[in-house]
């Protein structure tokens, strides 16, 4: 065990432990500490006591000593300079057109450093800013970017419920804060009723979440059979605030399991219901999907077997699947089908070596032999007038057969 005494530097701030050196520091009285930081000026808020090592970071810092009047002094010296600071780092912000929030300044007890704590989107490039407050200060200059929250714990206000912000006044870290509180709540989701001035959930939604949840777990889950003073019945719901449950009672059970309930629904705290089992939530039916056409099952004749039913003999889906997979039969012998060959013993593919020639493909037609014409008669050619193509003129063949169209040609590619 070692003994500590607990120091706060603000108001609502974090408690770290230092070591008395021996001094008697009672609760309450201001001390004078070496941090990492430097020289800081905090208020003992835990008097002497000893704690266990592993709730400690060794080594422990010391206490230099309690404060005199002087160094109350100081502190109030500094903390009129913090005031002159941040108006004078608002114009420079204002001059270098930068999109950041200042929120606050501190001045270390030594003067040693200055703190400037500020809110921004994203990130700011504030060196020409550092080296102009350094000019104007002549002393170390730290900008310390904060978030929503940070920024209302400093400020502080009243929250919803017309009380002033716990963060500001007595709350000393952020608690994990999620919407599955407000949801075992049962609280209106709607962001606006659940979110406090910095625009995140409300730190109150954690206090009360352990006690929803031990309750929950005394009382009986919706859908659940019990035993009430006026029979056997169902639970519609269940009401944490007055601990207690709605139910409608069972009025006949018919074979095929459903139940026939009664139109009154009657409440019961959690003290009138008798030794009840344990109860075991069903499975989830799988949900319905269009996609998957299960549905096309239903409206299938008597005799004709179902898809899923009848694919057990033979080929069925559970081989398809060990196939699939990796399994077996991966020789693909099927009912009603010879096997495949094995890859060696199959012929060969000829390989293509040569590509066709044009002249294979269209193939030159054969001259037709001229045929004598009596004189006076018109030859069959010639009885359309005009011009004739390419296509008819080059692509006849023998008596008979069509001419050829020539393919038109490709367009190269620009």
């Amino acid at each position: 065990m070692i003994t500590v005494v607990g120091v706060r530097f603000k108001k609502a701030g974090k408690i770290y432990y230092f070591d008395p050196d021996g001094l008697d520091i009672q609760r309450g009285d201001d001390v004078v500490v070496e941090t990492a930081r430097g020289i800081e000026f905090g208020k003992a808020v835990l008097g002497l006591r000893e704690v266990d090592e592993s709730e400690i970071v060794t080594p422990l810092k010391k206490v230099m000593r309690i404060a005199t009047e002087e160094d109350q002094a100081i502190q109030r010296e500094n903390q009129e300079k913090a005031k002159e600071a941040h108006i004078a780092c608002q114009a420079k912000i204002i001059e270098h057109e930068l999109e950041m929030k200042l929120v606050e300044v501190e001045y270390t007890f030594d003067c040693n450093k200055v703190i400037f704590y500020f809110t921004a989107d994203g990130r700011i490039d504030f060196r020409e800013l550092v080296k102009d407050l350094a000019s104007v200060f002549r002393t170390r200059i730290e900008l310390r970017q904060i978030g929503v929250r940070d920024e209302a714990k400093i400020v502080n206000g009243i929250g919803p419920c017309g009380v002033g912000l716990c963060c500001a006044n007595w709350l000393g870290d952020f608690a994990p804060v999620s919407i599955k509180m407000a949801k075992d709540q049962n609280l209106s989701l709607n962001p606006t009723k659940i979110s406090g001035i910095c625009g995140r959930l409300m730190c109150c939604l954690k206090y009360e979440h352990d006690t929803y949840q031990e309750i929950r777990r005394e009382l009986p889950n919706r859908g659940e059979r019990i035993k009430t003073p006026d029979g056997m019945g169902v639970v519609l719901d269940s009401v944490i605030l007055t601990e207690s449950v709605k139910v409608r009672h069972i009025l006949n059970e018919q074979p095929d399991g459903r139940l026939e309930l009664s139109e009154d629904i009657v409440t019961y705290k959690k003290n009138q219901l008798g030794d009840n089992p344990e109860y075991v939530k069903p499975a989830e039916e799988e949900p319905f999907d269009d996609m998957r056409f299960d549905g096309l099952d239903d409206h299938l004749k008597p005799n004709q077997p179902n898809r899923r039913d009848g694919a057990g003999s033979g080929a069925g889906a559970g081989d398809r699947r060990d196939r699939s997979k990796g399994g077996a039969d991966k020789s693909g012998e099927r009912e009603g089908r010879p096997p495949q060959k094995a890859k060696a013993d199959r012929p060969e593919k000829t390989e293509r070596t040569e590509r066709p020639e044009q002249a294979r493909r269209n193939p030159p037609a054969k001259k037709s032999e001229p045929r004598q014409v009596a004189p006076g008669s018109i030859e069959p050619d010639k009885v359309s007038e005009g011009p004739k193509g390419d296509a008819e003129t080059e692509g006849t063949g023998e008596e008979g057969q069509k001419p050829r169209r020539r393919r038109p040609r490709r367009r190269k590619k620009k």
